[in-house]
């Protein structure tokens, strides 16, 4: 099946298997590898990609479920190669550890921190709650995504 839709700002037009998720097409057909798949049962969030400014587990998601849309993978964050400031706050509030989780982490911040611009620390760990991470603890996390929300 054919599937148009833009990728961090490029436009694709892709011939796609319908049984394929919109991370497998992502990862090997667009190069968009940051989208990591972990459980793929939509349970982890690794995989989480912004779909029309919506967060989608993108390997619960068939990619002909795309069509015409404008999707946002963790790879168009950074511009002209500054990170995105959520981006450095991960960095500077040690957010990160292995990094697996990383890219949906940071996807599902980009839309909380959207529509919730001045979020405190509560709303944060409520909103973030669909994300797991094995290694840090999320206190760094929290703190990154509380640092982006208070330098908006």
């Amino acid at each position: 099946m054919n599937v148009d839709m833009i990728v961090d700002g490029e436009r694709f037009e892709l011939d796609v298997e319908p049984r394929h998720t919109l991370a497998d097409v992502l990862r090997e057909q667009c190069g968009r590898t940051g989208t990591h798949v972990g459980c793929e049962h939509g349970v982890c969030g690794a995989c989480t990609v912004l779909v029309d400014d919506e967060p989608v587990r993108s390997c619960l998601m068939f990619a002909v479920q795309a069509e015409g849309a404008v999707v946002r993978t963790v790879e168009g964050l950074e511009q002209d190669g500054t990170l995105h400031p959520l981006q450095q706050a991960f960095v500077d509030r040690h957010g990160l550890q292995c990094g697996f989780c990383t890219p949906g982490m940071l996807m599902t911040a980009v839309h909380l921190l959207d529509t919730h611009p001045g979020a405190d620390r509560e709303t944060i760990r409520e909103e973030m709650s669909g994300n797991i991470c094995r290694c840090t603890g999320y206190a760094g996390i929290v703190d990154a995504i509380e640092e982006a929300a208070r330098s908006r």
